[in-house]
């Protein structure tokens, strides 16, 4: 049974470095073969053109050497007629003391094949060569005669060397005396032009290494840099993360001693003075009925009043931590009470607006336009000093969005519109990023602030979504 191999779990520098690095080394791999291909292109175009310039040099060499020779004892063959055996043997004689370098003679085939002048292989005189080919196959001594009755010509072959006997190539150049049918030539070794052409290639593949060499000296340099680089970033990223955390942490702690704060005024002021008038009456009440008094009856009515209104003070701190009708009715039912409540407790106008898109928000999304809503009312209430306040919630093709609009004193402090202003708002734009949503706070005409929170298209669920909550009462309640 084969083994799974453990998934490679990457942290979020090391993907950043790789997708530094990757496009970095792909695109210097690509100069690479691009630079390599066309050096090699340049080079070789600039080699065979050496080689090509080199090889006619020695065309031109022989040629020349040939032409010399002829005018040499040209006036003995003008002169001579075509069976003129002594004109022959003084021409062949002239040509065989023509040698010239190491390697350099002149030599003379008949039409028939036949080697009448060859003065340093002196073995292959009067000796018929017709047929003789190279160690490639290549035809030489039937090549040459054919190039002759067709005026003159070069011819390659490979040809030993009569100084080493070892094979090299060779180019001649051979004319004919068309009424002796003869074929005069000369020929040189080209090992000389064919070892400076791979002296060539061989130094133009040694600078395409060497420059293979700097370019991955170049990316080396250039992936430490990134590297480096993206561990320096990592490094401050890590320092400024720890920093925001610890920041966020305190305002955790901040918040919730904050909320513990107001929990227990609201427990102290009101529900704990509510049941003392409670246990005054009942006190009341029964030294009335201990005495044998008349009129238990009415103390103990008003405790069952206070009682009454503990209750109800005990259900709205519980709406206030955590709504029920948010979970049963929906965003839009919730935002009008928290906004109805708002305006009975505050004497402040309210105008609320929504359009039905039947409990579409997944539930962080409710939860977090709810407490937008919540903390912009409370901000309204404390700081704003406003008569008028206006709430709008809707979707559309974008997502969703929550608009609050006050009448009152607006951005006194132009660091609001960047989160700086206080917790309340710094709560309120963590709550749209942890969503990917968007938080803008700007002021109304006229005076007074506008805060407009909209979540993604992401949160909205589809009707057919098992995870969209069913309403649980009052189907006919304007549900989100």
């Amino acid at each position: 049974m084969l083994r799974r191999l453990p998934q490679l779990a990457l942290s979020y520098a090391q993907k950043l470095t790789l997708l530094a690095a990757v496009p970095l080394i792909v695109a210097v791999a690509m100069i690479a073969v691009v630079v390599a291909l066309q050096s090699r292109a340049l080079a070789e175009r600039e080699i065979s053109l050496l080689e090509n310039q080199l090889i006619e040099a020695k065309k031109a060499e022989l040629r020349n050497y040939v032409t010399q020779a002829r005018n040499g004892f040209y006036f003995i063959y003008g002169n001579a007629a075509p069976d003129d055996s002594a004109a022959k043997a003084q021409v062949a004689q002239i040509l065989s003391a023509m040698i010239f370098g190491e390697e350099g003679q002149f030599f003379v085939y008949d039409y028939d094949g036949t080697a009448l002048v060859s003065p340093r292989q002196t073995d292959r005189i009067n000796t018929n060569r017709s047929g003789e080919t190279d160690s490639e196959g290549t035809p030489v001594v039937d090549e040459l005669i054919r190039i002759a009755r067709d005026g003159a010509g070069f011819h390659s072959y490979l040809w030993p060397k009569t100084t080493t006997g070892e094979e090299a190539r060779m180019i001649t150049y051979v004319t004919s005396f068309p009424s002796w049918q003869w074929a005069v030539g000369t020929g040189v070794f080209i090992d000389d032009v064919l070892a400076s052409v791979a002296a060539a290639r061989a130094d133009v593949e040694t600078r395409i290494q060497r420059t293979f060499v700097y370019i991955g000296a170049i990316t080396l340099a250039a992936l430490f840099v990134v590297f480096g680089t993206g561990m320096l970033i990592n490094l401050r990223e890590r320092r400024l993360a720890d920093a925001k955390l610890k920041r966020l942490t305190q305002r955790v702690f901040d918040a919730q001693e904050e909320e513990r704060g107001r929990v227990a005024r609201e427990l102290h002021d009101g529900i704990s003075q509510i049941l003392v008038g409670v246990r005054y009456a009942l006190e009341n009440t029964r030294l009335r009925l201990a005495g044998g008094k008349d009129g238990a009856q009415e103390p103990l009515e008003k405790g069952i009043a206070s009682l009454g209104e503990a209750i109800t003070e005990v259900r709205r701190i519980s709406r206030d931590l955590r709504p029920g009708v948010l979970d049963d009715l929906g965003l839009g039912p919730a935002i009008k009470t928290l906004t109805e409540d708002f305006a009975t407790r505050t004497g402040i106008t309210c105008a609320f607006e929504t359009v039905v898109f039947r409990n579409r928000l997944d539930n962080d999304a409710r939860i977090a336009l709810y407490r937008i809503a919540q903390e912009a009312l409370t901000n309204v209430e404390r700081h704003a000093g406003a008569t008028h306040v206006a709430v709008d919630i809707r979707g559309h093709r974008k997502g969703a969005t929550l608009r609050i609009s006050d009448n009152g004193r607006g951005l006194a402090d132009k660091n609001h519109a960047r989160g700086s202003a206080g917790l309340g708002l710094r709560n309120m734009q963590e709550r749209m990023e942890q969503l990917g949503g968007r938080l803008d706070i700007s002021e109304t005409q006229g005076g007074g602030t506008t805060i407009a929170a909209t979540v993604p298209l992401s949160h909205m669920l589809t009707p057919q979504s098992k995870s969209a909550p069913a309403p649980k009462a009052n189907p006919k309640v304007a549900a989100e």
